[in-house]
């Protein structure tokens, strides 16, 4: 774990594998920190350069007093970038995190090579959804949501078979900073995106699990739809967080679309 400091946010990140290799940076969703990550980078095995980061807020990372729009935390990542040395990079976001990651391409095309764009779209929820949020979790905190999150974030099977680790996630969301919480949810009701992706001419994925609530396969088909020439791909049974639940077949399918738009050699098989 490192940390960088971005004008006034300090931000929490990790590099894996060889510098040598593509970049592939990692921006997380709503409520969660980098270690979601870890499954996706461990099954692919050293073939990418990966930043994982906590956006502000969340985490390790600083919220410095203010309002942070989606563009402020693109920019938060443009700086990170722009620290490490690095000036070219795949992007995978997923939900806010592949919010993120669209206006980053929109705002500096030339730093984004391709995005994986995973339980996302260019607008989630309507705005009175996440001004529900704000106040509950200002009026209470985040422990309370807990049960109602986790449903949301992962499939069936594995909230009936994995409920250690569903312990686990639940203190992860619990201990994210009230104010990073809020912050974000304002952000996600104040953004539409939907020009400027549309505008997006950069090789696109665009994942979901078959099981997502917060972000259904037919919204991130429609966010495929909207960038010319994108791939769509569902991975059966998973929720919000296929990260999580099926970091395997993630990583597989971020592999296969890496060797199709030549971002890395194709292994001698």
């Amino acid at each position: 774990m490192e940390f960088a400091r971005i004008d006034n946010v300090v931000l929490s990140y990790r590099r894996d594998g060889p510098r040598a290799a593509p970049t592939l940076v990692f921006s997380n969703p709503l409520g969660t920190d980098y270690r979601i990550w870890d499954g996706v980078v461990d099954a692919l095995g050293g073939r990418f350069h990966t930043v994982r980061y906590d956006k502000r807020g969340h985490g390790l990372s600083s919220w410095p007093a203010g309002a942070c729009p989606i563009a402020g935390h693109a920019a938060d990542l443009a700086g990170l970038l722009n620290l490490l040395g690095i000036e070219r990079t795949i992007v995978c976001g997923l939900s806010i995190g592949g919010m993120i990651a669209q206006q980053l391409a929109s705002d500096r095309p030339g730093l984004v090579r391709a995005l994986i764009l995973c339980g996302t779209a260019p607008a989630i929820g309507p705005p009175e959804i996440w001004d529900a949020r704000i106040r509950q979790v200002r009026e209470a905190g985040l422990a309370p949501l807990a049960d109602t999150v986790l449903e949301r974030w992962f499939g069936a099977t594995y909230r009936r078979r994995r409920r250690d680790r569903l312990s686990g996630w639940a203190n992860m969301l619990s201990r994210v900073p009230p104010e990073g919480y809020i912050g974000s949810c304002a952000a996600l009701r104040d953004a539409d995106l939907s020009a400027s992706t549309a505008r997006l001419r950069v090789p696109t994925l665009c994942v979901c699990g078959s099981e997502d609530i917060p972000t259904p396969p037919h919204l991130v088909r429609s966010l495929a739809a909207l960038i010319p020439g994108s791939r769509f791909e569902t991975i059966e049974g998973a929720g919000h967080l296929p990260c999580i639940e099926a970091p395997g077949k993630l990583a597989a399918l971020i592999d296969d679309f890496a060797e199709e738009c030549n971002l890395v050699q194709r292994p001698i098989r």
